[in-house]
């Protein structure tokens, strides 16, 4: 798999909770960072406070090959119990040039939500690019190893997105 082909990873979780308390959960932007492994923290921007289309958050990533940067989010579609999406940008231009707009992403996040079994269907995928990001700074530096370095940034996206599954899971369940 090519960074130009915008590879994604994606993961499913059943859960004992109807879709309201998992949308509750899921649509808490500060709810990842207590779950994952790269995330470390987000704050509202724009004096935003609750998740609204077209919002906007920071979140401060940390990552052993990477180190540490902020990426700006924009919240670019949002269904009410089913759909919650947002773009990641580098607006700090640690990739390359700041971007702003979140047609330039360097990723994409979304949960999809649907009834199951008198619970929910929790689904989170990421899909990387088209903008610079990371894995274009490590592509450059070794081309011929491209799938090698997708493949490994996919297995870290998907290691994070199970731990934050697993967490919505334990907490909508009551185990947290």
């Amino acid at each position: 798999m090519r960074y130009a082909d915008g590879p994604s990873v994606h993961s499913d979780i059943h859960i004992d909770a109807p879709p309201s308390e998992v949308w509750a959960l899921v649509t808490d932007i500060h709810l990842p960072a207590r779950l994952s492994p790269e995330l470390q923290r987000v704050e509202w921007l724009d004096g935003a406070t609750e998740t609204t289309l077209g919002a906007r958050f920071a979140g401060h990533n940390r990552h052993p090959l990477v180190g540490e940067w902020r990426t700006v989010s924009h919240v670019v579609e949002l269904t009410d119990e089913r759909l919650f999406t947002w773009a990641v940008t580098d607006a700090d231009g640690r990739f390359g040039e700041p971007v702003t707009d979140p047609a330039g992403r360097l990723a994409t996040w979304r949960f999809e939500l649907s009834p199951e079994a008198g619970g929910t269907l929790l689904r989170q995928s990421a899909e990387l690019g088209p903008a610079r990001s990371g894995v274009s700074l490590a592509i450059e530096r070794k081309p011929e190893a491209e799938e090698a370095i997708v493949a490994a940034r996919l297995k870290d996206l998907r290691s994070g997105i199970e731990a934050t599954l697993n967490g919505v899971k334990d907490i909508a369940e009551g185990r947290r």
